[in-house]
């Protein structure tokens, strides 16, 4: 196994793929369905996460109990990443959210940006970067790059499926950066979609397909 890819195993993340890969699960349904799938990554992507203990009183006497010891930051890459976020912060609602605005130019494939915004002290931060389909990896690569000139230094990036192409990019360019996926999906087609995938994962989370 590739080193720092974690490719999380499970029944039910098996089935979930299976409802959004169908091209006839309607938005409203994929969005519900992969909000529940991404909850089931959690566990696994902050199993490594450090934590503090401090005194708790319970009705019946003081004990040692635990906090999360860095501060975490979700950034979502626009528009897709968004259909993630509110899983993760389900559990961690202590957490700031970033934003980061990149599009893929459909004739080069590359990333275009348009829009930044970072909580401060990235440095002290871990930074789970959340996109539901790493491609080319164009776009990740720019994103991790954009946070790395910002000081941060560990950062994770969440993906439901993947390419092998994107994952080869990412491990080659970024090779401190944690990859977690669903599952790794055979090739990209020529126009940069994940093949056998399940389409724009934005167009089909907002509705705005053609």
């Amino acid at each position: 196994m590739v080193k720092n890819l974690f490719i999380i195993d499970h029944p039910l993340i098996k089935r979930d793929l299976t409802y959004l890969r169908d091209k006839n699960t309607p938005s409203s349904m994929f969005r519900s369905i992969l909000r529940r799938l991404t909850s089931l990554m959690v566990f696994e992507v902050t199993k490594d996460f450090e934590v503090s203990t401090r005194e708790v009183e319970t009705p019946l006497e003081v004990t040692q109990g635990y906090i999360l010891k860095n501060e975490i930051v979700f950034v979502p890459i626009l528009r897709a990443g968004l259909g993630m976020v509110d899983a993760f912060l389900e559990f961690i609602p202590e957490a700031k959210v970033g934003h980061i605005g990149l599009y893929r130019d459909e004739e080069t494939l590359k990333p275009v940006d348009y829009y930044f915004k970072f909580p401060k002290n990235l440095d002290k931060s871990i930074i789970v970067i959340l996109d539901p389909m790493l491609a080319t990896g164009g776009s990740i690569c720019t994103a991790i790059s954009y946070l790395k000139e910002r000081g941060a230094k560990k950062i994770k990036v969440v993906s439901l499926i993947a390419a092998p192409e994107g994952i080869d990019r990412l491990i080659k360019e970024h090779p401190d950066v944690q990859i977690y996926i669903a599952v790794l999906d055979r090739q990209l087609n020529q126009k940069g979609f994940i093949l056998p995938g399940l389409g724009d994962a934005g167009d089909r989370i907002f509705g705005t397909e053609n």
